[in-house]
């Protein structure tokens, strides 16, 4: 997988994948001209969006409606280091039975989204420049 996220001027940036693009940028508040999503909302859409695929997959298996399915999804911030601390997934759906609503709880949880953020994944840093590329081991 691959994603690019070039400058675009501001706190804008341009943000590609297999030829969709995104814009990310800052609220008003925070210097930016409010064009887009900010990194931790494109980071909250995207376990929203993945749980959302784990579950719909789950009840279009199994015949159940998708009328009405909807995923919110809420993070805290911690402050020191500044980071998303929790996140809390919350899944709407029509009524279902027990049996359901349990195998729709183990769908969204096997969500690639959610496994991730649950493993800590080993993130290493480039900095490149005028063909030089300087490694920085993850903190």
């Amino acid at each position: 997988m691959e994603v690019s996220a070039s400058y675009a001027g501001g706190t804008r940036f341009d943000v590609t994948a297999r030829g969709h693009q995104v814009i990310c940028d800052q609220p008003v508040e925070n210097g930016g001209a409010d064009q887009g999503l900010t990194p931790p909302e494109l980071l909250l859409a995207s376990l929203a969006t993945c749980a959302g695929y784990y579950a719909a997959e789950y009840l279009r298996t199994r015949g159940l409606t998708l009328a009405g399915l909807n995923v919110l999804v809420t993070a805290q911030k911690a402050p020191q280091p500044a980071r998303l601390a929790s996140f809390k997934i919350e899944v709407n759906t029509p009524p279902l039975d027990e049996r359901s609503e349990a195998g729709l709880f183990r769908s969204v949880k096997s969500c690639l989204i959610h496994n991730t953020l649950l493993s800590g994944p080993r993130i290493e840093v480039l900095v490149n420049h005028a063909g030089a590329q300087s490694v920085r081991p993850a903190a």
